[in-house]
């Protein structure tokens, strides 16, 4: 059975930082490229950042660039992302994503507000 579960969100300041993780099981991890989605109620989901399966190239989306950073540890089957300079807009459910794969986990809130 497949899992990515999220972790690591929830209510920050503007300004300030958090940093997510996704374990995935039951999916050879290495082999996939993974990536970051956030999504709001009503709006669809964007793209936030992906990192290729040895985590060689790493691309973000535009409004992230600067403040976010992809990274991940294969041999912990873990994704990371780093969120700094977190602003209200940032607000949203963060998923993770095997590339190419049907994969996704739950989904993590981050709320951004003072």
């Amino acid at each position: 059975q497949v899992q990515l579960v999220e972790s690591g969100g929830g209510l920050v300041q503007p300004g300030g930082s958090l940093r997510l993780s996704c374990v995935a099981s039951g999916i050879t991890f290495s082999s996939y490229g993974m990536s970051w989605y956030r999504q709001a109620p009503g709006k669809e989901r964007e793209l936030v950042a992906s990192i290729t399966s040895a985590g060689g190239r790493k691309n973000y989306a535009d409004s992230v660039k600067g403040r976010f950073s992809i990274s991940r540890d294969n041999a912990k089957k873990t994704v990371y992302l780093q969120m700094n300079s977190l602003k209200p807009e940032d607000t949203d459910v963060y998923y993770c994503h095997a590339a190419s794969s049907g994969y996704w986990g739950q989904g993590t809130q981050v709320t951004v507000s003072s």
